[in-house]
């Protein structure tokens, strides 16, 4: 295990212990804010230092499962209490912000400082292609439930049926294509080339990943709940409306800060794997976390999560589809497509600055 490992891991801990104590003594809310937003964004480093560590010995297809599965851990715990609080319009906006902050913000990130270093990266076109069409797909997929309620067609009155029914029309989508990129084509799915794969090659014994893995899963259910906890207090104090606190603030302690490996991957030149981690995230929540989350809120108490957004937010999202598909359509990128994802984002989160 490499020191820079075990640091990340005793931070998390230590973060982890100090939001706990801030809890019980009551602490200023934006301090408990700060903290537990800090300690989730080190657990989330572990979660996927270990699910990289367990998965580089099953070879890459489960290492994709691994990480559609446990990636998203510490933000899935978060939705849930934030759910069970009631939450429901801040849980939403998360979902929407992590989507838009993978694919506007950390791509946007990846494309300008591997391209200030790198020139123009190409890359192979064929998996973000395939990304790119199942999120407009999931895009389709909010799209139905938002327009029938404003729009107040028959179905509106049936909303939360037909809510169940496109979360689990998204979850066999999702369950499909990780059995796509376990067994697909190898024109869609290349093989790693060695450099690659000697990267991902397991530097931890099997018991410390199992014990950082669980520790961390753990940890992060307990953070989660204080982060809930102090949230809705900090934004008042610091005067933040609850959907700009999801869409971008939650959204990126939550999410974001994990594919910094993807802005890492572009400035050391491997564009084909930025691509597909930053956007690969991105799906994961458009498929899997948010109609996991709508499903689990009709079982466990507190607010029903919805697909029906405002259609400020599902313009957004609309926006953020288009631009990050016609980017990668092409095989290749220059750092000014990197400064036009940022812009946009920068543009949608000042919109809901104001609500």
């Amino acid at each position: 295990m490499k020191k820079k490992d075990v640091l990340i891991i005793i931070a998390g801990i230590v973060a982890s212990l100090l939001t706990g104590i801030a809890t019980h003594l009551e602490f200023n809310s934006v301090l408990l804010f700060v903290l537990a937003a800090i300690a989730l964004i080190l657990l989330a480093m572990n979660v996927g230092h270990a699910t990289d560590q367990l998965g580089s010995r099953m070879g890459p297809g489960a290492t994709g499962v691994l990480q559609s599965a446990l990636g998203n851990l510490p933000e899935l715990f978060v939705c849930i209490f934030a759910l069970r609080a009631g939450l429901d319009k801040v849980v939403q906006a998360a979902l929407v912000g992590s989507i838009l902050a993978n694919s506007l913000l950390v791509f946007g990130l990846a494309l300008l400082f591997g391209g200030l270093k790198n020139g123009t990266q190409k890359f192979n076109s064929e998996p973000p292609k395939m990304i790119a069409t199942l999120m407009i797909l999931a895009f389709a997929a909010l799209a139905i439930p938002t327009l029938t309620h404003h729009l107040h067609t028959p179905a509106d009155s049936h909303i939360n049926m037909l809510n169940i029914m496109v979360a689990v029309v998204l979850l066999l989508v999702f369950v499909a294509s990780v059995t796509f990129s376990i067994k697909g084509d190898k024109v869609i799915v290349p093989d790693e080339p060695a450099e690659v794969t000697a990267e991902h090659k397991a530097t931890w014994s099997m018991p410390v990943t199992l014990l950082v893995l669980a520790g961390s899963g753990v940890g992060a259910a307990f953070v989660s709940d204080w982060f809930v906890e102090a949230l809705q207090p900090a934004m008042k104090s610091l005067g933040i409306n609850d959907v700009f606190a999801g869409l971008v603030v939650v959204a990126i302690a939550g999410n974001a800060i994990e594919n910094l490996v993807g802005i890492q991957l572009a400035i050391k030149n491997k564009a084909d794997y930025a691509v597909s981690v930053i956007l690969n995230s991105s799906l994961q929540v458009a498929l899997g976390l948010f109609p996991l989350l709508v499903l689990l809120s009709f079982f466990m108490g507190g607010a029903i999560l919805s697909f029906v957004l405002s259609p400020l937010l599902l313009g957004a999202l609309a926006l953020t589809v288009i631009v990050s598909t016609f980017i990668v359509f092409d095989g290749e990128s220059i750092w000014l497509e990197g400064v036009a994802l940022i812009g946009l984002y920068l543009i949608i989160a000042a919109a809901f600055w104001w609500g």
